[in-house]
């Protein structure tokens, strides 16, 4: 069966030539007959009987004669006209009348140009005229005309040039209206989303990639351009609980909504937003001439209040919220990828701040997150191009003002943001998993220089150092083998090494890292709690960890800075450290205050009892020969540390 739109081929046509495109094949002998209708007939009987050829006379063909090519331009079902070199319409068939839907006769003298649209561009209208003059082969172009019952009609015009003795030019014009119609048809099918019926991706960056180019504002609009980037909170418990069904529901609910949202904005603003849903549960309204930040925070409240509203879907009642990203910006400048990447920023930042609310894009929020990306980025390299150094803080006995110990800190010492203190970069090695080789190389540069000092002053009492330990170096590596292992390597006794973990690290510790502690005080480690009093502050769980050393926060100490004993806030500070000093001294455990900073603060410390001080009044964190100065000194407060 032919696949034709004229419906199956008759048996009788199966055997002949279909002919395609714009190729004719010219037929010969009594297909000719057939091929060149309206031509004059020829009459094909059979064989010539033997006895009408006269003796010893050669046979002679029959020729068919030579067709009417007037006849077959006349009867030709493709529209066409000869069109002399001034472009006037010398001869139309009536196949041409009736596509343009005019008399034929009205079409001889007409302007061919004026017939077809050909003077509508300058290109166009310049190739036609050069063909004319004899200067060009030929010409095709697709138009779309206005038929007079009103309706378009988009034809194919192909202009060629007919044989010097006839001068001219002969004009066929095609209809292709239904070809153009489906075209349409599977271009909306492939720009659009099925579920919703809204523009999807690809039309998506279509227009906005229109939208961003200079001549589609350079000369009206305001020049600027905003985006809403929406996404459901809680969509995929939906689909999960409910089915796939139901969520698809919901998907073309929420796309009316967001559709009547973007109407009601056009009435009062030019222009209407587009509405595209971009994947999943994500939506994307683009406002083109945009006014300012004020009108995207309208739209986008619009849109909180219409999704908040309940929905019933199939019997069901569904209540959800949604989260959007706002960014509005002058166009010039500006590339879909950056105003796409700053919209999906922005969603994250709304998300994080709670959902079911829109944020707007801050410049310096998202520099300093392209900042955070660099540094995670170049954590794991920073290791091994050996950009880290350590630093470190003197622990300083109240009874004698010696150096008893150093507290390791870790500084980066990067080449583009320059020296970075570990409150700007540790957590994020904590996160992406950098921290397990980044405190092996503390752990061992740590105790390496500890045993140096040892060597170096062998008649001065051993100092201890201290080294920071993140709850995911105990989970994601093996923290007492890596302990063992560098104090074999080393040499460092290990009463000289102490552990610092935070304390709602230390108090929720349970199952490994409880027993890693446990082997770690078996070792000969101190551990120490961080930041005591700030976290869960579990007295009765304090008694059964393997802790040796509590460290005060400085929260409580710089409390002490009023110096009237009758003040509250002095006052209360101080009765909580006496308390938490003389519980851990009961417990067994030695007590370090840290941000000393002041004398007075230090007597009164000394006169609770606290064992070790730390702080600015001994020392800032210094390079390891800064400490080599300031061991066997005694009275340290007189701030050989300090530059």
């Amino acid at each position: 069966m032919s696949g034709t739109s004229e419906g199956p081929t008759p048996a009788t046509e199966l055997g002949r030539a279909v002919v395609t495109e714009s190729e004719i094949l010219a037929p010969s002998g009594a297909e000719f007959a057939e091929f060149a209708e309206g031509a004059e007939a020829v009459e094909v009987a059979g064989p010539v009987p033997d006895e009408a050829v006269e003796p010893d006379a050669s046979p002679v063909p029959c020729t068919p004669s030579p067709p009417s090519y007037r006849s077959v331009f006349t009867a030709a079902p493709l529209a066409m006209a000869v069109v002399d070199r001034e472009g006037t319409v010398t001869g139309a068939n009536a196949a041409l009348a009736d596509l343009l839907g005019r008399d034929q006769d009205t079409l001889t003298g007409a302007v061919a140009a004026d017939l077809v649209d050909l003077a509508s561009d300058a290109r166009t209208w310049h190739a036609y005229r050069e063909l004319l003059r004899g200067r060009r082969a030929r010409l095709r172009c697709t138009r779309r005309l206005k038929h007079p019952e009103g309706h378009a009609l988009w034809v194919r015009v192909t202009v060629a040039p007919l044989p010097p003795d006839d001068g001219g030019v002969l004009v066929s014009v095609a209809d292709i209206s239904d070809h153009r119609a489906l075209q349409a048809r599977l271009r909306h099918l492939r720009m659009h989303d099925p579920v919703t019926r809204l523009p999807n991706r690809t039309l998506f960056f279509e227009r906005l990639t229109g939208a961003l180019e200079a001549e589609s504002y350079a000369e009206s609009g305001t020049g600027r351009i905003g985006l809403c980037y929406l996404d459901l909170d809680g969509f995929k418990a939906v689909n999960d609980t409910l089915g796939h069904r139901v969520g698809d529901q919901l998907l073309a609910a929420v796309a009316d909504r967001l559709t009547r949202c973007a109407q009601d904005a056009g009435r009062t603003r030019a222009g209407i937003p587009l509405v595209a849903r971009l994947g999943g549960d994500e939506f994307a309204l683009l406002v083109e001439d945009s006014t300012g930040t004020e009108q995207l925070a309208d739209l986008a409240e619009s849109l909180l209040d219409a999704i908040q509203e309940p929905f019933d879907l199939s019997g069901r009642r569904l209540s959800v919220s949604a989260s959007i990203g706002v960014v509005e910006r002058h166009a010039a400048g500006t590339t879909p990828t950056a105003l796409m990447q700053a919209a999906d920023t922005t969603l994250y930042w709304a998300k994080a701040d709670g959902k079911a609310r829109w944020t707007l894009f801050d410049p310096e929020r998202n520099a300093s997150r392209v900042t955070r990306q660099a540094l995670v980025s170049s954590l794991r390299p920073a290791i091994d191009r050996g950009e880290f150094a350590l630093e470190y803080q003197p622990l300083v006995g109240m009874d004698d003002d010696r150096v008893h110990g150093v507290e390791a800190l870790i500084r980066w010492h990067h080449p583009r943001f320059g020296t970075l203190t570990p409150n700007r970069f540790i957590s994020l090695a904590e996160e992406d998993g950098s921290i397990v080789p980044l405190g092996r190389w503390v752990l061992r540069t740590a105790c390496r220089q500890a045993r140096d000092w040892q060597t170096r002053y062998p008649d001065e009492p051993p100092i201890f150092v201290s080294v920071n330990v993140a709850v995911r170096q105990v989970w994601d590596s093996d923290l007492v083998a890596d302990v063992a292992d560098t104090l074999e390597e080393t040499g460092l006794p290990p009463h000289l090494l102490q552990l610092e973990l935070t304390e709602s690290a230390v108090m929720g510790s349970s199952g490994r890292p409880l027993q890693a502690l446990r082997a770690l005080s078996d070792m000969g480690v101190r551990i120490a709690i961080d930041d005591f009093g700030t976290g869960y502050s579990n007295l009765a769980y304090l008694s059964r960890l393997p802790v040796s050393v509590l460290k005060l926060d400085g929260s409580f100490v710089r409390g002490f800075q009023i110096e009237d004993r009758t003040a509250q806030p002095g006052a209360a500070d101080e009765v909580i450290v006496e308390a938490m000093v003389q519980l851990a001294h009961r417990l067994g455990l030695t007590v370090t205050a840290e941000c000393v900073e002041t004398s007075a603060q230090a007597t009164r410390l000394r006169r609770i009892g606290c064992d070790t001080g730390q702080g600015w009044l001994y020392s800032r964190p210094v390079p390891p020969d800064r400490i080599s100065e300031l061991l066997g000194t005694p009275g340290v407060q007189a701030g050989v540390g300090n530059p």
